[in-house]
């Protein structure tokens, strides 16, 4: 988690009463290899916030995700990361199938590249990340996390205009 970083941030927030898709890259340099970088593509879904699920039941689930990427929530949650408003709200994240293409070019120019494209597109959900390439499945949940975090006091703004909290 530490060594992700998200190059360009969606326009938009998690909503507070509907599924949210973020399409996302990510960037990463193979370890085993020198001037090359693999480019991965597709769509992240945070579902809609569910308040106040039973005690028995609060959890995150995660669809489409290795067991690796699943365990990292137990980690943050044994190492006291702030997850209350996320397992409160039962948020469940799902991807999509992986695209993955393999260039030989240097890891900063693909950035600095997918980045443009980005901006380019005018795509209010798309994002760009940078990640070690061993584990970009760890990083695509960080940023759904911060994602998360981001959209929290919004979300709570808008349950209480509707009078659900």
């Amino acid at each position: 988690m530490r060594h992700t970083r998200v190059l360009y941030a969606p326009y938009r927030r998690i909503e507070s009463f509907g599924e949210t898709r973020f399409s996302f890259r990510l960037v990463s340099e193979p370890m085993d290899s020198v001037g090359e970088c693999r480019v991965r593509s597709g769509w992240v879904e945070a579902g809609r916030p569910r308040i106040l699920k039973p005690s028995a039941m609060r959890g995150i689930e995660t669809e489409g995700f290795s067991p690796i990427a699943a365990r990292m929530f137990e980690w943050m949650r044994e190492h006291g990361a702030p997850l209350q408003a996320l397992v409160q709200y039962g948020f469940q994240f799902s991807r999509s199938e992986v695209g993955e293409e393999l260039l030989h070019e240097d890891v900063r120019e693909v950035s600095d590249r997918v980045v443009r494209e980005a901006e380019a597109s005018g795509d209010l959900f798309r994002t760009v990340i940078e990640c070690v390439d061993d584990v970009w499945e760890v990083s695509l949940l960080y940023f759904m996390l911060e994602m998360v975090q981001q959209s929290h006091e919004i979300n709570l703004f808008d349950f209480k205009r509707r009078g659900l909290l």
